[in-house]
């Protein structure tokens, strides 16, 4: 059934508790569609799994242990669910039929309704009871996982139905004739409603989040408006960096912009954006029209307050993103047609914030220019001379993973769909390094190059990732960003001190990392990458960085440590 759904890979950490499944994978199936991603911890499985769904917007498989392995993999299922990625993760436990159990360890790794340690942050969780009946429950948890909004489903296989001898043949459906679910289509009078609101508005900006890989409706959308633009730290790569109405990007360098933007606004339109009612908070209380396009409503829970505050909006469009700003752009172009002034306005207003753009971009240079020769170095710095390693395959790069501290717009601009991957979405530290070899084993041959920039703390949370990308060929590039410290935390530390009247200095205490200091370098040789660094010299870093992409080059991993100043 895994090989008719057309997955392509299993990534798991080995488990008793699927031994069945294993047998009939590497057996029967020869390894191959699906081939096993063989990791050592089921937070990296599931991670890599989440990383080939942010690349390819498909499903690949993740096998998990029993009741520990899935409480290992909850973080990485929880961080899929906040970033609505398809991940297909299927677990083994029991015996359930306790006459068949042996002493002692199937007991403590037999658990009852296992799915609902995910519950509440998964799509769909289903455990088949007969060996008929799991076609069927692989089927829907495949349907279920990519209906939108899209996100993980878990599959538990009891250990006895894996190893029953079957007495019949399995009936196992051609998915040849199933359809595949329909994208959520706008309703028309309801983007007619949009459309008129849009052309009339004098100053209109559109907020975007993740709108799909066809960015061209978009574009064409914002140029005819002559609307500014602004994406997400979540989704960077929504909208062609360089392009004149861009104007940043929330929770990067750029953000000032981007909180000016949406001050000036007076009509706002949100494609399915995170937390809209919490950007909106920048106006401070200052009302503005909103036209929300969102299939979020779609995805909330009691569990988890991942839905954000309730933004309150005067046409609210429950639909596909690509389709909505589709009929968008056709009902705007008819809207601007009938009406001069219209048009007029909206050449202007692109003039502008062209002139804006061009202005801020020459500010975010300036700026870190100035800091170019910091020792610790400037993150900007290690991100220019990177993106400079690469050369031209730079505007073909994909990040899968950036850092916590700000990406440096004007430094590396993203002119093309998944160019950046952008967060994991539930901001659980280990997340990243499994997310960008995932991503790297979807790229690999389609000659787009995958590096990831990853904080020290998020390296040491997961490094076994970099072992998993050796055993298997995968070629990523990862910039360690290593300021020894969690320092966000100490950052909330000094906020707190300083509240409480306390002594500020102390903030480092239970953050830093530097005694001893982590060889990060060493680690990833002795996990079977290349390791470069640490780097303390700006001067160190363009030579370093060539050998590193030489290396991705040759289809190798590869870890630069860079020693970043805070902030």
């Amino acid at each position: 059934m895994l090989r008719r759904l057309a997955i392509p890979y299993i990534a798991l950490e080995p488990g008793a508790s699927f031994r069945g499944l294993h047998d009939s994978i590497v057996n029967y199936l020869g390894n191959e569609a699906p081939s096993m991603i063989l990791c050592n911890h089921e937070e990296v499985a599931v991670a890599i799994a989440h990383g080939y769904a942010k690349f390819t917007g498909r499903a690949m498989a993740a096998a998990v242990h029993s009741n520990v392995g899935l409480m290992h993999a909850s973080m990485t299922i929880f961080c899929a669910w906040c970033d609505r990625a398809p991940v297909l993760v299927l677990g083994g436990t029991g015996p359930m039929d306790a006459t068949a159990r042996r002493p002692w360890i199937d007991w403590i790794h037999t658990a009852y309704a296992q799915g609902e340690l995910v519950r509440n942050f998964t799509k769909w969780e289903n455990q088949p009871a007969s060996v008929g009946a799991m076609p069927e429950a692989l089927l829907r948890a495949w349907q279920i996982a990519h209906l939108e909004p899209r996100g993980p489903v878990y599959i538990c296989l009891d250990v006895g139905l894996q190893e029953q001898r079957i007495a019949a043949p399995v009936a196992i459906p051609d998915l040849a004739g199933v359809a595949a679910p329909s994208l959520a289509a706008p309703d028309a009078d309801v983007i007619e409603r949009a459309a008129a609101l849009l052309a009339r508005a004098e100053r209109p900006l559109i907020m975007l989040g993740h709108t799909g890989d066809d960015w061209n409706d978009v574009i064409a959308l914002a140029e005819s408006l002559g609307a500014a633009v602004v994406t997400d730290r979540l989704s960077p790569a929504a909208f062609p960096t360089e392009h004149p109405l861009h104007q940043g990007t929330a929770r990067t360098e750029s953000n000032a912009a981007v909180v000016e933007e949406i001050r000036a606004a007076d009509l706002i339109l949100a494609i399915q954006k995170v937390d809209v009612a919490g950007a909106l908070r920048e106006r401070r209380g200052d009302q503005v029209e909103l036209i929300d396009i969102s299939v979020e409503p779609y995805a909330t829970r009691s569990w988890s307050a991942d839905y954000q505050a309730l933004p309150l909006a005067d046409v609210a469009i429950t639909a596909n993103a690509s389709l909505a700003a589709s009929a968008l752009r056709e009902a705007v172009a008819r809207a601007l047609a009938d009406s001069p002034g219209a048009r007029r306005r909206a050449e202007e207003r692109a003039r502008a914030a062209g002139d804006r753009s061009r202005k801020r971009r020459g500010e975010w240079t300036a700026a870190n220019q100035k800091r170019s020769a910091d020792r610790p170095i400037h993150l900007a710095r290690a991100i220019a001379e990177l993106r400079a390693a690469l050369g031209e395959r730079a505007r073909e790069t994909v990040v899968a993973q950036g850092p916590l501290a700000p990406w440096p717009a004007a430094t590396w601009e993203f002119v093309k769909p998944k160019s950046y991957l952008g967060a994991d979405g539930g901001a659980g530290v280990g997340s990243g390094t499994g997310i960008a070899v995932g991503a790297a084993l979807a790229a690999r041959g389609t000659g787009r190059p995958v590096v990831a920039v990853v904080g020290d703390g998020e390296m040491l949370a997961a490094p076994t990732a970099l072992w998993t990308a050796a055993h298997h060929e995968i070629p990523v590039l990862f910039l360690v960003a290593n300021n020894q410290s969690y320092y966000n935390d100490e950052e909330h530390q000094d906020h707190v001190a300083r509240v409480r009247a306390r002594p500020p200095e102390n903030r480092w205490i239970g953050q830093r990392m530097d005694r001893p200091a982590v060889d990060f370098a060493g680690l990833a040789r002795d996990l079977g990458a290349e390791g470069f660094g640490p780097i303390d010299d700006p001067g160190d870093l363009a030579a370093t960085l060539r050998r590193a992409v030489k290396a991705l080059d040759e289809g190798r991993p590869a870890l630069v440590d860079v020693r970043i100043v805070p902030r």
